[in-house]
């Protein structure tokens, strides 16, 4: 699986980005898909995750309720929409994939960047105060 995000930029606080993640193959509907961010200095860190189907959503406190995860098995993409960026959003943002390995999932375990498989290269979000 090969991903491709894009849809980074630079926005002032309060305003909104829709980061994109398109995908290669034809086993997307079968990958979890989790959005990750690094700040320089910092580790990387858990943003959102879909499940396959798009029937479950998982995300970190910092951003429940400003970001929002959706899919779209048929265009192989996942999305993410920001609203009310804070400078603290600024980092660069990686999408990954996992493939579904057991026919239920614990969400708390969607935050688990070693359980990914397959990453994309990275989009940069920078937010000026």
């Amino acid at each position: 699986v090969q991903l491709q995000a894009s849809g980074g930029g630079l926005v002032q606080a309060g305003g909104s980005l829709r980061l994109s993640c398109a995908t290669s193959g034809r086993t997307f509907s079968s990958y979890d898909m989790g959005w990750f961010r690094q700040a320089p200095g910092k580790e990387r860190e858990f943003v959102a995750a879909i499940t396959v189907g798009g029937g479950s959503t998982y995300y970190a406190d910092s951003v429940k309720g400003r970001f929002t995860i959706s899919r779209d098995n048929a265009k192989n993409t996942v999305w993410m929409q920001m609203n009310a960026l804070k400078p603290e959003d600024t980092a660069v943002y990686y999408c990954a994939a996992r493939p579904r390995r057991q026919i239920l999932v614990v969400l708390s375990t969607l935050s688990d960047v070693s359980s990914y498989d397959y990453w994309g290269q990275g989009t940069q979000v920078t937010v000026s105060s």
